[in-house]
């Protein structure tokens, strides 16, 4: 089950939900982090068409607002509808402001992107508070942002559709194959981290699906789908941090363009085929519902109550940085 896992995740199928399936998103607002550059880029350039309000939530303006200006050649009648939110994951008094400026703009957010993040940053890595690199800015960071924003998703989900106003979070197949029992060990992230980078990165991939399916559980009653989705195998600056000579293979061998990890998060954030009947469902490339993803140990401590564990953990963690 894990190598066909895999393969379909290597090389899958053919995208079946794509932009010509998106119908006019008029009067909708969205968040993308990490949205000028990669798979958010790709996704957003998906995503103005439809009319909706976009946030590019990314670090740098002047990258941001090149990107911006990118996007909206090709319809310059939208660029109303494209708006930079400043937003750094490395600094939770950032995430506090981010959400504290779209709160002021905004009275709903339908969909939030969490697709930010950070890959096998070499070990010892910290953010500005002090927190090991990947948990900290692939977990608890968009964690706080999902939570300061509650209340715009809340208000969204009170006057749309159901099944409509979604959270999504990322993850990777390397969590599948490099995540310890369980997804994470309390007693590793406590001390920061373990001496490999790479089993770093997919401890904070599955901490992205345990939340997922948390998120779910918390926020369903209100009309809030959450699930995570590995975008795929895509050439993108994540893999910055590795050595040339392993990318140049892996690159040839296995990377994809991000326009394909686009339809992953597109499908994600918009398809009619998730609903609250697929709470904290994992969906894989290039947008397809998993069935069953090998790591039942994962599905096991999911039920034993790790959600809850980690929530508190990354509470504790925002906490003592406030």
């Amino acid at each position: 089950m894990a190598l066909r896992s895999m393969l379909t995740q290597y090389w899958p199928p053919a995208p079946t939900f794509t932009e010509k399936d998106v119908d006019s998103q008029a009067s909708r607002v969205f968040i993308v982090t990490g949205g000028n550059q990669g798979v958010g880029l790709e996704l957003i350039k998906m995503l103005y068409p439809t009319g909706a309000v976009i946030y590019m939530a990314s670090r740098s303006r002047s990258r941001t607002e090149e990107a911006i200006q990118r996007v909206i050649a090709t319809d310059p009648s939208g660029a109303a509808r494209l708006k930079f939110l400043h937003l750094d994951l490395d600094d939770l008094d950032i995430v506090r402001s981010a959400a504290k400026t779209f709160s002021e703009q905004e009275s709903r957010l339908d969909v939030l992107w969490n697709n930010a993040a950070i890959g096998a940053v070499p070990v010892g890595s910290k953010t500005k508070q002090g927190i090991e690199a990947h948990m900290g800015v692939n977990v608890i960071a968009p964690l706080l942002l999902t939570q300061l924003l509650f209340p715009r998703l809340q208000a969204a989900a009170a006057i749309s559709s159901k099944n409509s106003v979604r959270v999504i979070w990322s993850s990777s197949w390397l969590m599948e194959s490099k995540a310890p029992a369980g997804g994470y060990k309390l007693e590793d992230i406590e001390k920061g981290g373990t001496n490999d980078s790479h089993v770093n990165y997919a401890t904070s991939k599955a901490a992205n699906w345990i939340l997922a399916d948390e998120t779910a559980k918390r926020y369903g009653k209100h009309g809030i789908l959450s699930v995570v989705q590995n975008p795929g195998n895509l050439d993108t600056r994540i893999y910055d941090t590795q050595p040339r000579l392993m990318m140049f293979f892996v690159r040839n061998l296995i990377l994809y363009p991000p326009k394909l990890g686009g339809y992953t998060e597109l499908y994600a954030g918009l398809s009619p085929d998730i609903t609250d009947k697929t709470p904290g469902a994992l969906i894989i490339p290039w947008g397809r519902i998993q069935a069953q993803n090998p790591r039942e140990d994962i599905y096991d401590a999911i039920k034993n109550g790790k959600g809850k564990e980690l929530w508190d953990w990354c509470e504790k963690q925002i906490k003592e940085h406030e």
